[in-house]
């Protein structure tokens, strides 16, 4: 099982997310998102890392993205954005039944429940909570068509203590916690995660296999 640990980072109470995101890009100490669980039906591995901090409020999570095709068709939050250009962060409070899944397209648009499991006790964050996710994406946040080449973007994202039911004075030691890359909708599916997935098929929906991100 992999492990990492969100730093506390005093400026981060301080700045944007624009900023937030030039800060984070410094700081090189990244973690790679370079499993690929299904190598024979799914092997493309973008070059994905993502570093994970925190403020006294809230988590920030800057991705960094290399692949040769993107697209990102969804501008509305809670739309699926799994089919396009897509990372995540799902993460789980030690014993909890449900656990939160954030999923970002390549230009901001996100996804957000809190759940039991793939299909059980699904709960969209309402509209109230999703304005509170900010992001900042290198790629702006127009929707365009699938485009191939050779390309690099980013994405920071800063999501509130408070939306994940933790008392930001009363910190848990740990929670579980995976991070994906996916492109369910782009001409070369792919399912890549930091902490790897021992089931047969593609599920990033399973918490037993969540690593560990201390505080």
């Amino acid at each position: 099982m992999k492990s990492t640990k969100a730093i506390y980072y005093k400026n981060l109470n301080d700045i944007n997310i624009k900023e937030a995101s030039v800060f984070l890009n410094n700081i090189n100490n990244f973690e790679h998102i370079d499993t690929v669980n299904w190598p024979d039906a799914f092997p493309l591995k973008p070059d994905t890392k993502f570093i994970i901090a925190r403020s006294d409020s809230a988590f920030f999570i800057h991705f960094v993205v290399n692949e040769k095709q993107i697209q990102a068709l969804y501008v509305k939050d809670q739309d699926p954005v799994w089919q396009d250009s897509c990372v995540e962060f799902f993460c789980q409070i030690p014993c909890s039944p449900t656990y939160f899944n954030f999923e970002f397209n390549c230009i901001g648009t996100c996804l957000a429940t809190e759940r039991k499991s793939r299909t059980e006790n699904v709960n969209p964050l309402p509209d109230t909570q999703m304005v509170k996710i900010l992001r900042f994406a290198s790629l702006g946040n127009s929707t365009f068509e699938e485009k191939k080449g050779n390309f690099d973007w980013t994405l920071t994202v800063q999501i509130p203590f408070s939306i994940l039911n933790i008392d930001a004075s009363n910190l848990p030691d740990m929670l579980k916690a995976n991070f994906y890359k996916c492109g369910d909708g782009t001409s070369k599916p792919h399912y890549v995660s930091w902490n790897p997935i021992a089931v047969e098929n593609p599920d990033f929906h399973r918490p037993e296999f969540f690593g560990e991100l201390t505080l």
